[in-house]
């Protein structure tokens, strides 16, 4: 499984990717991002095409820019993105085809295009979002839960999409479209919370996950040791996971349902008029 590694700096990056990991993130998106995660536990990037440069100069491995949702800015957005060396654009918040379409068109083959499925319209448009010339297509869970609780006035857990068949049923129609398919994110294998990295890594296993990105804890949990190291070992646990026979499997399947089902969130009862 490729890791990705969101990072500004040169030289961690370089580092990073000497330890196994596939390339690095550059992080763009900001616009509308402050309104649309009021009140979450999310982090906003204030990345630069200063940043950009930086990082593309320290490696030769795969340069991801994550650009803004589509809009009046994005041919220029790709622009800069092509001429500071980014491999691949990464779009966010897609809600219809024709919004991939018209960023395929732009990039004109000079630069991959990756799309990120994090909204119900995505989700519900998948076969038409990935019949274009993808470079690969991740799920991105926190605005996928954001904007499923806007749209049934529920609280949505994290990681429902991965018990539910929602992230089953992308990863199959990406890959019938052959293209590379992510979702979640990892830090190391004795760490994670709510859900425990191992449980993780097992069920990403189960759904051939081929790409993610080392989630916003990994920089807290590897801050005392050799992050590049850590990388190592987290490509070591998912290559356990890949031995695992068809009854340890199920039992990991059933542990990590249980373990999303207890980090739940509780709606709040609307207040009883007096």
């Amino acid at each position: 499984m490729d890791l990705f590694v969101f990072s500004t700096s040169g030289p961690d990056v370089a580092r990073l990717v000497g330890g196994g990991a596939a390339g690095a993130v550059i992080d763009w998106e900001r616009r509308g991002k402050a309104r649309r995660q009021l009140g979450e536990d999310t982090q906003i990037n204030h990345d630069t095409p200063r940043d950009l440069r930086a990082v593309r100069s320290a490696t030769a491995a795969r340069v991801v820019c994550r650009v803004n949702p589509v809009g009046r800015w994005t041919a220029a957005e790709v622009g800069r993105a092509v001429a500071l060396g980014a491999d691949e654009v990464l779009v966010p918040m897609l809600r219809r085809p024709d919004e991939i379409a018209h960023v395929v068109d732009l990039a004109a083959g000079r630069c991959g295009v990756a799309a990120m499925v994090e909204t119900q319209d995505a989700v519900e448009a998948v076969d038409a979002l990935v019949a274009r010339p993808l470079a690969r297509v991740y799920v991105g869970l926190n605005d996928l839960r954001i904007d499923r609780a806007a749209r049934t006035g529920r609280p949505a857990g994290l990681f429902e999409p991965m018990v539910d068949g929602t992230v089953e049923h992308v990863r199959a129609r990406v890959a019938a479209a052959g293209h590379p398919f992510g979702v979640a994110g990892l830090t190391r294998p004795d760490a994670g919370d709510p859900v425990p990295s191992a449980l993780l890594m097992a069920e990403m296993d189960r759904l051939g996950v081929d790409f993610t990105f080392l989630r916003r804890s990994f920089h807290a949990d590897t801050a005392d040791r050799d992050p590049a190291a850590e990388i190592g070992r987290i490509h070591a646990a998912l290559a356990l996971a890949g031995t695992r026979d068809a009854r340890r499997r199920t039992e990991d399947r059933a542990a990590f349902a249980r373990a999303v089902a207890a980090c739940a969130p509780v709606a709040v009862p609307a207040p009883v008029p007096a």
